[in-house]
């Protein structure tokens, strides 16, 4: 079964791109590759560390003012002020618009609000900057199904967990679209 799902994952490299309308994705940054080729052979554990890490390194501007104005907008979000935290989201990309980070925690607040465009526009922007960002790519995959497009859903999931292959509901996630396509197909 290896096989299949070394074929999966460069079927879902190859379709990724289109799906979100990019014409080829930018190269990755070098600074995390080790901690993702952890997660490729981590127990589930191990997994829940190196994620934190990543998030952290993710996390981080270089500068103190926006990742103050990033810890704010995640706050109000935790708050459950999403008002607030598009705004000090907002505020953050205009300053900091190669931060993928920003438009990921703005993707968030959108969400959050019900608001699914500018959640969807938000995270192509971070999927343009950070290609590997598993978080956006279950985002995603969760409006799409919400918007009833499993089968895009599927994409995205199926990529993220190729990404990150303990990723927390992921395989839930799968397994329940494919098990209602099967359904249908009956």
């Amino acid at each position: 079964m290896k096989p299949r799902a070394s074929l999966n994952n460069r079927i879902v490299a190859a379709l990724f791109p289109i799906l979100l309308g990019l014409s080829a994705l930018p190269a990755v940054s070098a600074g995390l590759d080790d901690l993702f080729s952890q997660l490729q052979t981590a127990t589930p554990l191990e997994s829940n560390r190196i994620e934190r890490q990543i998030w952290r390194e993710w996390s981080k501007s270089g500068s103190a003012s926006m990742d103050l104005l990033l810890q704010r907008g995640r706050d109000a979000l935790d708050e459950g002020d999403t008002a607030a935290a598009i705004e000090h989201l907002t505020a953050l990309i205009d300053h900091a618009p190669d931060f993928a980070e920003g438009w990921n925690a703005r993707a968030t607040a959108y969400f959050q609000a019900g608001l699914y465009g500018p959640s969807v526009a938000d995270i192509q922007h971070v999927l343009a900057l950070n290609p590997r960002h598993f978080g956006a790519m279950v985002g995603f995959a969760r409006i799409l199904e919400d918007t009833d497009r499993p089968e895009r859903a599927l994409v995205l999931y199926r990529a993220a967990l190729a990404i990150h292959p303990n990723l927390d509901g992921v395989k839930d996630a799968i397994d329940r679209l494919e098990t209602k396509a099967a359904g249908q197909e009956m």
